[in-house]
């Protein structure tokens, strides 16, 4: 069936529950599965092979009385022009997780309404997803998906959800969406551009011109890191991209790296570990 965007695994671990009937969770996980993968998203027709792959992995840590709390790990990557390598563009860590959910209850997405707390986190990232994706094969083409997220946002603001506001925290839906949408952070976007469609993409045909690229494409974050050294989007950035950055600059032909590690060191410090792999 064409149509479906997604190729999604959504995984629900329980270990950390005190409960001997696991069936309530399973139960979960095949509606979240269902609820992802056999919904059309979108107005573009995308055929098998296009499909997004990306995973949920929901994990518990409390149940009671049909609410849930927990964190959320939301993965996705797009495949790689004439290669079978696909390239991670999301790794990210929600931790405000909780929801009610009552055994068999469906699960449905409305845009103009909230239904539950666990349909607008899971449709909120699905257009993030969307949008990244999108983001990567033209420029700016993710506008529509992230103008859909931030909808997403705005109607659960009015519940007592946390995660959503902008006094939740620093890192949170309320921040990521806000960046996303921002012209401040308008480097990320580019830069995502950029490394995937005339870098990754590239990478076959010609792959001195385009690690050369990909380096331009690093580099270019610098600006958005000069104006706001913390910026959430560049941990964004780094959280997926860290260990390809390695992988792609530890082989093949040797290009010019000697600025963009000195920039990386300082954009990306948590991963200085990663950086000195680097071979070259």
């Amino acid at each position: 069936m064409e149509g479906q965007e997604l190729e999604s695994q959504v995984v629900v671990n329980a270990d950390l529950v005190d409960q001997t009937n696991r069936q309530i969770f399973e139960t979960l996980e095949q509606a979240l599965n269902e609820f992802v993968n056999s919904r059309t998203w979108t107005s573009n027709s995308f055929l098998k092979q296009e499909r997004i792959k990306c995973s949920f992995v929901l994990t518990l840590t409390a149940y009671n009385n049909n609410s849930f709390e927990g964190n959320l790990q939301v993965q996705s990557q797009r495949p790689i022009y004439e290669s079978n390598y696909d390239s991670p563009l999301l790794n990210y860590l929600d931790n405000d997780i909780s929801f009610t959910y009552q055994e068999y209850q469906p699960l449905i997405y409305n845009p103009a309404v909230f239904q539950s707390n666990l349909v607008s986190v899971l449709s909120f990232y699905i257009h993030i997803i969307l949008g990244l994706d999108a983001d990567s094969f033209s420029q700016n083409g993710g506008s529509i998906y992230f103008e859909q997220a931030q909808k997403i946002a705005n109607l659960a603001q009015q519940t007592s959800f946390k995660g959503w506001k902008q006094n939740d925290g620093i890192r949170n839906r309320f921040w990521l969406i806000d960046a996303l949408r921002s012209n401040t952070f308008k480097e990320y976007r580019q830069a995502l551009y950029t490394y995937h469609r005339a870098g990754m993409d590239q990478m076959i045909l010609d792959p001195k011109t385009a690690k050369e690229t990909i380096v331009q494409a690093i580099e270019s974050l610098y600006g958005l890191y000069t104006r706001r050294p913390n910026a959430f989007l560049l941990q964004v950035f780094f959280d997926a991209k860290s260990q390809e950055i390695v992988d792609i600059f530890s082989g093949g032909p040797s290009v010019g790296i000697n600025s963009m590690l000195t920039h990386l060191r300082r954009m990306a410090p948590f991963f200085n570990a990663q950086w000195k792999e680097i071979k070259y």
